[in-house]
């Protein structure tokens, strides 16, 4: 009997070893599609257009998240990093190389994504700013 109720011990706790290791981190108040609403001069007409947006709807490692972005011509990679007191490290991506008609909004955008150093998530608003006072407004794909 002893056997026994020490082989199922040692399986469930195994079990949850193994589930525990497996649990990946997750902050649904970044971790989503996110739609450009201000950015750089472009009207919100333009980024409509465009179907401009970042989506960090993926899996988050180490505090990291894999995302993507998409500015009407070519989609783009990147990894950022969320930071407490509302800093953030974006890496500079790789992106597929079509030539567009209008790639007006994908150069600037891609001239100063990697700048972006803050970030405040407001409701279902997420504002990315750097230094020099760029920024970015996003609101979040499902919530309109």
């Amino acid at each position: 009997m002893k056997k026994i109720l020490l082989s199922i011990f040692a399986v469930l706790f195994l079990g949850i070893v193994l589930n525990c290791s497996a649990i990946s981190d997750k902050n649904p108040a970044l971790q989503r599609q996110w739609m450009f609403i201000s950015f750089n001069g472009f009207s919100k007409d333009k980024l409509v257009a465009h179907q401009a947006e970042i989506n960090m709807s993926g899996i988050m490692e180490n505090g990291k998240i894999q995302g993507s972005a998409y500015m009407g011509c070519n989609r783009m990679s990147f990894t950022a990093e969320f930071k407490k007191g509302g800093k953030v490290k974006i890496s500079k991506g790789v992106s597929t190389t079509k030539a567009c008609q209008d790639m007006e909004l994908e150069t600037s955008f891609q001239k100063i994504f990697d700048t972006m150093t803050h970030y405040a998530v407001e409701g279902h608003f997420l504002t990315l700013s750097d230094e020099s006072g760029n920024s970015m407004k996003f609101v979040a794909a499902d919530w309109d």
